[in-house]
């Protein structure tokens, strides 16, 4: 049987058009990674993320990786005293950047820095970077590694906070051209740990969209730090609005929910609903099904966001 998740992103490099990473539809600010000196209890269980991106093997152009505001100073990024903190990016492909077993775990151990490096860079404080885009690249489509289940060639960037105590935020693009952002036709981005700031205005809703194939019977969310201003609920073509059941400062907390027929190839809609003030929230999501094993998500919901179907004989 093939990786369910492999079928997945059949499915997406055909329709898809890559986008800003966090996708406009998930109402998300940024992308968040503290510095290893950093408390836990802002937001942050690891100091690192992994996002994955699928170029079409039948691409020829090369391409961008766009980051906006990769700095680590003032005007976005949360300060925690004199800033003293510095952020590395790193980008990989070639043999084991995908399909290496550490590659796609959902914590930086063993050996996720696998591939080949393509480029990297350090940021600390430098104003030239703040609230402006900086470009890897150009690319080859080829310096990826070819998953033909994928039809793609697949990359790996990874930010690794590795001096300081402060966070960095931050938004990623994967772009045709260095000074502007195009889209790719086919491309997707995808994470299986997703650590990133809620929207901070009180009544706004964030959301993150996994998928569910087929196999999967049941789910865990798995939720870090969403601290006492905020609370979350599971939307899907069955599930008007299902209580997640999440974690208060500094911990960790599980959500089982079982996944009927009708949710299977489809995406489900984890939603984050502020309900009074408070700033500098962040918060770190995982799933995975009944095996344990991490499901992805993705910057765009496969086959668009979901509707609760009212005609579905469920029981209210």
């Amino acid at each position: 049987m093939k990786n369910p998740i492999v079928i997945i992103l059949i499915f997406i490099v055909n329709i898809c058009f890559a986008q800003q990473v966090p996708g406009k539809e998930e109402n998300i600010p940024y992308l968040v990674t503290f510095s290893k000196d950093s408390e836990k209890r802002w937001g942050d269980d690891d100091f690192s993320q992994t996002w994955f991106l699928v170029i079409p093997k039948d691409s020829k152009k090369t391409f961008y990786l766009r980051i906006f505001d990769p700095d680590v100073s003032g005007q976005i990024d949360e300060i925690k005293g004199d800033i003293n903190s510095k952020t590395k990016f790193m980008i990989y492909g070639g043999k084991g950047c995908y399909t290496d077993p550490d590659a796609t775990n959902k914590d930086p151990l063993g050996n996720y820095k696998s591939g080949t490096l393509l480029a990297s860079k350090i940021f600390g404080n430098q104003s030239e970077y703040d609230n402006s885009w900086f470009n890897f690249g150009p690319f080859n489509p080829a310096e990826g590694e070819l998953i033909p289940e994928l039809n793609g060639y697949v990359f790996k960037i990874i930010s690794d906070g590795i001096e300081g105590n402060d966070g960095n935020l931050y938004k990623y693009f994967l772009s045709s051209s260095p000074t502007t952002n195009i889209p790719i036709e086919g491309s997707n981005l995808f994470t299986y740990e997703y650590t990133f700031r809620v929207d901070e205005r009180p009544g706004s809703i964030s959301h993150v969209y996994p998928f569910v194939d087929d196999n999967v019977i049941s789910i865990n969310i798995n939720t870090f730090d969403l601290d006492d201003d905020s609370y979350m609920r599971l939307v899907s073509v069955s599930k008007k609005g299902d209580k997640i059941h999440g974690s208060l400062d500094n911990e960790w907390a599980v959500s089982n929910h079982v996944i009927s027929n009708e949710e299977k190839k489809t995406s489900l809609d984890i939603q984050i609903i502020k309900f009074r003030e408070k700033v500098n929230n962040n918060i770190v999501l995982t799933i995975t099904n009944q095996y344990g094993k991490s499901l992805p998500f993705f910057s765009i919901p496969i086959g668009g966001v979901p509707k609760f179907k009212y005609k579905i004989g469920v029981k209210q």
